[in-house]
């Protein structure tokens, strides 16, 4: 989480330690309990904007991941295949610049980009004030794409029926086990650049393996942007979840 000291967690060894500001248990329950109220919050309007997306009968994906694993590229691919069956709206989250927004209006989706500045993460606060560009009554299928980061998008809900981890087969297969939270907080993993395997030092089971040890309950997509492969699989997973969403 957006801690800047990890120590006094709970089944955390006591250890000495130094930081430059220096800090006591004071200030460390401090700051515990003001994560806790954010989180709190958080929650509370993720609920809201949950209450929101089921009354305007709109499917939410959020897609987290690292830097650089292809969210946008898959979104691209996702939109273009889909995008006369399904009506979709997307939400671009990064620190800066909207490049991402640019490439995904030029598909013709209404699309909103979200600047989080020096933040590593969205939260349900922002998702909720992005959507309001959006016309939801006409909206099938709410994209959102984190900013790029595999710790802190994973403790904050944003209302979304699913959250998607994406990972590249560039990235090395132990990501499940280094970044347990947000594995076991996706629904779905995307393995994605698998064109690359014959290139790249990576082990697809043994990902596999990890990710259902961190989470058994975990669905995987293997594909590749670039190649094709595997992508009708993942659209056809996109369309029976939307349908299997109840409606009102």
């Amino acid at each position: 989480m957006c801690m800047e000291c990890g120590c006094g967690q709970p089944n955390q060894r006591p250890h000495e330690h130094h930081h430059e500001n220096g800090h006591d248990h004071e200030q460390e329950s401090r700051t515990l309990r003001v994560e806790e109220d954010l989180l709190a919050k958080n929650t509370r309007l993720a609920g809201r904007n949950r209450s929101l997306f089921r009354d305007r009968n709109v499917f939410v994906l959020n897609l987290v991941s690292s830097p650089g694993s292809g969210k946008t590229t898959l979104l691209e691919k996702t939109l273009a295949a889909l995008k006369q069956e399904l009506a979709f709206a997307v939400l671009e989250g990064d620190q800066q610049t909207d490049n991402d927004a640019e490439r995904i209006a030029a598909t013709g989706i209404p699309v909103r980009q979200i600047n989080t500045g020096a933040g590593c993460h969205l939260d349900a606060h922002m998702v909720g004030h992005g959507v309001e560009s959006f016309d939801l009554d006409a909206t099938d299928l709410l994209m959102i794409e984190n900013v790029g980061n595999l710790v802190c998008p994973a403790a904050f809900d944003l209302g979304e029926h699913h959250k998607v981890a994406v990972l590249s087969v560039t990235e090395g297969e132990d990501k499940p086990q280094k970044y347990p939270h947000m594995f076991r907080a996706a629904d779905v993993l995307v393995i994605n650049k698998i064109d690359l395997l014959p290139h790249v030092d990576f082990d697809l089971e043994k990902c596999k393996n990890y990710a259902r040890q961190v989470n058994p309950r975990i669905r995987i997509f293997e594909l590749s942007c670039k190649s094709g492969a595997g992508l009708d699989a993942w659209f056809g997973w996109i369309r029976d979840a939307f349908e299997a969403q109840p409606k009102l």
